[in-house]
Parts: C-alpha cells; structure tokens; sequence
C-alpha cells in the first residue's frame, strides 16, 4: 500500500458585510455572509479559489462586480503570487468585503479539500439541477434510478463551476479503497444514470446482487466479451468487474443471469 502524501495549507474565507442594503438576506442580523475561500499551496506559491455563484439572489445590485471577482482574484494570484496576494488582501479589505484569519489544514488534494472547504464554510442558495445536485446513498440510488421509486434526497451539494447538470445526475459517497487512487475511500462522487452505449471499460456504479451487503452497490471498470452468433446478434460471454487498485480482485458474472447485475450509472468525477 503507498503512503498518502500530504501538504500543509491556509484557507481563508472571504466575507462580505451582511448588513449592507445591497444584500437580500433571510437574517440580516449576521455580521457577515461567506462569500467564498482562499486556499494557499505555501510550497508552490499557489492559490486556490472558490467563490459563491448566487449574487442574483443575494446582492443582486452588486452581482456584476461580484460576479467578476473571481477571475479577478485568480489573475492577481498568479501575477503576484498567492502569498502576496492574501498579504494584500488582509491589509487593504474592510467594511464590505473582508477576509478572515488564515487557518493550518493538512490536505492531500488541493482541488477536492477546496470542494470540501467550500461546502463547510459557504451555504449557497440551492438552485436545482444548475448548480446543486442531490446526494443519495448508493442504496437510494439503486431504487430511484432502477426501479423509478420516489425518493427522498439527503441533501443538495453545489457542484464545481464548469460542470454542466442534468437531471440524470446524482452524488453518492463510496466506501473502500478498491478504486484508488482515482477514487480514494469516502469520497463523495457524482454519477449519471442512464448509461448508453457500450459499458465496455467504462467505470460504473452497479448493484451485483447475490453478494454481501458491503460490495453490493460497488463502482468497478466494466468489461465485457462478445460472441457473434449466426444470425448477426451479438451476446456476451464473460462479463468482469474490475477494481483499479492492484491489491484487490475483479470477479466475473454469469452474463446468462441477467438478474445479477444491475448497472445503476457511470461514473463522472469526484466532488471531494
């Protein structure tokens, strides 16, 4: 098993002045309103940012300068660099935006802890299936997308700018080590049902049923053999599960058991 390499961080939040007549806020009484976060790579000088994407709704007089902040930070971080950057920030911001104290986190991946962080630190205004998807367990997922069961959602996570939404799509939090490194122990996944096409080598998550409890919603690389018959059809021969970490095992299916297997959707990405 290879070590997990970690790299000591700051994150920052940026704060803008919930008081202010420009924002439409359900408690105006708070001091502040999270508007995003700032994490630092020390060793590499470099900045990672996410800011909120729901000014409309929040601060809809200043939506287009908050809107453009974020690209505007970016750039002066990879001008100035990230820790002059927040050096500048933290002497110069006040009154209505501010940014809070840097704060020490081990991380492991700079992109998925900002995902973390974000969703810790910043209650964004959940707009369905255009920027927020619903989280279910891999159980919940397996009747909803299925069996067509109505489902209650455990909750709704803002999803990274730039990935488009549809409704087929859904999160789902994976457990065990089979998949890492792409896909490490807890992470919290996003998934599209509806796989079309061939599966061959595709990752999905799928329902083996006949197994244990613990592997039998499971995501595996699905690979298939085929077989012409005589009158042009095609059938399957083999059907593998194949984990991406070397210490585990694929199995195989009997592909004549239909039954065994249920592919509930594929893979997309990690959130975190």
């Amino acid at each position: 098993m290879s070590a997990v390499t970690t790299h000591a961080a700051n994150f920052s939040i940026l704060e803008l002045d919930a008081s202010n007549d420009a924002f439409k806020l359900d408690a105006p009484s708070r001091p502040s309103v999270a508007a995003g976060v700032l994490l630092e790579d020390p060793a590499e000088d470099r900045l990672y940012l996410r800011l909120r994407r729901d000014w409309e709704e929040i601060a809809a007089e200043e939506a287009g300068v908050l809107s453009a902040l974020e690209f505007d930070l970016a750039s002066k971080a990879a001008e100035m660099g990230a820790s002059r950057l927040l050096g500048y920030l933290e002497e110069t911001l006040s009154n209505f935006l501010r940014i809070g104290e840097r704060r020490e986190v081990m991380v492991e991946d700079f992109e998925r802890a900002l995902g973390r962080l974000y969703r810790e630190h910043v209650s964004s205004t959940v707009r369905e299936f255009v920027t927020h998807l619903p989280r279910y367990s891999l159980a919940v997922a397996a009747g909803k997308f299925l069996e067509n069961r109505e489902v209650t959602e455990e909750g709704w996570e803002e999803a990274p700018p730039g990935l488009r939404l549809t409704r087929e799509m859904f999160l789902a939090r994976i457990a065990g080590r089979s998949m890492e490194p792409l896909i490490p122990d807890g992470s919290l996944c996003v998934f599209r049902a509806g796989v079309t096409g061939s599966r061959h080598g595709r990752l999905v998550l799928v329902e083996a049923l006949g197994r244990g409890a613990n592997d039998r919603h499971t995501v595996k690389r699905y690979r298939s053999g085929k077989a012409q018959n005589p009158d042009g059809s095609w059938t399957h021969q083999r059907i593998r599960l194949e984990p991406l970490n070397p210490e585990f095992e694929g199995w195989d299916l009997n592909p004549d058991d239909e039954d065994s297997l249920r592919v509930i959707a594929e893979f997309v990405r990690v959130l975190d």
